[in-house]
């Protein structure tokens, strides 16, 4: 059987942002030694932060990583256990490039690796990952003048400073219900609201053991089924407030005290709106997905909405590029400017409890004004040839009265009341469709239209 370092194996597992793969099969500890080498050279690295989830395999392809990075020469400061964002802040922090070993939200068998420059700057397949990859298949290894250090250093308290004096929460107690799915926000929760203090927040814990065979549910929050239990124990506690977090918490979800899940795109909105009382006019990054409740919030507030493609390399480009204050995607990641434009799950979930607790409203009445949509979410339909029934779709819509099209990512078609979008997927055969109406009945005879033509049927 090929080895992990074989080249079939390399084109497979280092995707468009990320390395990821099952293990030991596709990801290992030699293929983590192979790219810490890898990665030292060809940013030419003279320093690495490196940060591991609780997955069973992740400290040892954390350590591998190490060994191949102080081969190639660099000194490698371990920050240990850490959340996805928490590494964000050590590359910023102290500024050097990062390494987190984490598969995030994806089931127990899997795991990856994010690498980030300096400043938390993402690596991508455009921006240095493709290299990466093709001096691993490369092999060899160049002799360094210098064997590189490892040295441990302990950013967990720093790191929940910095979020709290971003987003400090003042005003009235609340009681919050925190679903961290045996995942790392069970490792920085207790730190970021420890700090807060009890006469400040009280905080209902669930699943904060951390196990990386998610023994409860998949810490995967998108998918409606892994809130269910949130969503009972917000009710039966009567908390004011449910938080949910992926794997490696750098997403965040609310449900609110009804026990109803909150929109992504809903918290965008609030948060846009948090931002632009601090500079008004500022620029608010969605992507084109979320709903248009987050530009018209941006623009009733006098900010500037930019719309960008699915994606953060994307966004967090478009943000270096317009200099905007904040930028929120569908899928619940929620980028900062003065977090080194990299994604935070716990510093969004400060920004709503810090709303919720300087309102007397409850969350769900807070929200109303940003809920002013009806989405399908995400549907997945699997398809022999995307491109041909995308193309389908366009003919269908393009001459109608009153319709836009776009292609910025997929195909968007706009109406006043109504828009849909289809983008195929980079890496299966499938067509992703969002659609959104003024109301219920009109999203749905919308979504269901564009059903019918993705799996050949007709309305």
């Amino acid at each position: 059987m090929p080895g992990t370092l074989d080249p079939t194996n390399l084109a497979a597992v280092f995707k468009a942002y990320d390395v990821r793969g099952v293990v030991p099969d596709q990801i290992d500890e030699e293929l983590a030694r192979a790219t810490g080498r890898a990665f030292v050279q060809v940013l030419g690295a003279d320093t690495v932060v490196i940060g591991h989830d609780m997955r069973p395999s992740s400290p040892g392809m954390a350590g591998a990583f190490a060994d191949g990075a102080t081969e190639a020469g660099a000194d490698v400061i371990l920050i240990g256990l850490a959340s996805t964002d928490q590494l964000y802040f050590a590359s910023g922090h102290l500024g050097h490039p990062g390494v987190m070993f984490t598969a995030s939200h994806n089931p127990a068998q899997y795991n990856g690796i994010k690498m980030c420059r300096a400043g938390a700057t993402p690596v991508g397949m455009e921006t240095g990952l493709a290299e990466i990859r093709d001096a691993v298949a490369a092999g060899g290894r160049a002799v360094a003048a210098r064997q590189g250090t490892i040295s441990n250093h302990d950013v967990l308290e720093a790191y929940a400073a910095h979020l709290l004096a971003l987003s400090p929460v003042t005003g009235r107690r609340l009681k919050v219900v925190v679903d961290a799915g045996n995942g790392m926000a069970g490792h920085t929760a207790p730190a970021v609201f420890g700090r807060l203090g009890g006469d400040r927040i009280e905080v209902v814990p669930m699943y904060f053991e951390l196990d990386g065979t998610f023994p409860n549910h998949e810490a995967n929050p998108i998918d409606p089924d892994t809130l269910v239990d949130l969503q009972k124990r917000v009710v039966a506690e009567g908390a004011d407030i449910g938080l949910a977090f992926d794997g490696d918490a750098d997403r965040c979800f609310l449900v609110d005290e009804r026990g109803e899940a909150v929109s992504p795109s809903t918290l965008t909105a609030l948060i846009a709106s948090r931002e632009l009382a601090k500079e008004p006019g500022a620029t608010v990054i969605h992507n084109l997905i979320t709903s248009r409740a987050v530009p018209e919030t941006v623009t009733e507030l006098g900010g500037t909405p930019v719309r960008t493609r699915v994606g953060h390399s994307f966004i967090k480009a478009t943000m270096a590029e317009t200099d905007a204050i904040f930028g929120g995607e569908h899928s619940g990641h929620f980028y900062f400017r003065d977090f080194w434009r990299a994604d935070s799950g716990m510093l969004a979930a400060l920004h709503a409890l810090a709303a919720l607790a300087e309102s007397d409203r409850t969350l769900s009445e807070l929200l109303a004004d940003h809920e002013r949509y009806v989405v399908s979410g995400e549907i997945n339909s699997t398809v022999s040839d995307p491109a041909a029934v995308v193309a389908e779709i366009e003919a269908t819509y393009g001459g109608r009265d009153g319709v836009t099209l776009d292609r910025l990512d997929g195909l968007t078609v706009s109406h006043d009341d109504w828009w849909f979008n289809v983008r195929p997927s980079n890496t299966e055969p499938l067509l992703r469709l969002n659609a959104e109406g003024r109301d219920a009945s009109t999203m749905v005879e919308v979504r269901d239209a564009v059903l019918a033509i993705i799996r050949r049927e007709r309305p």
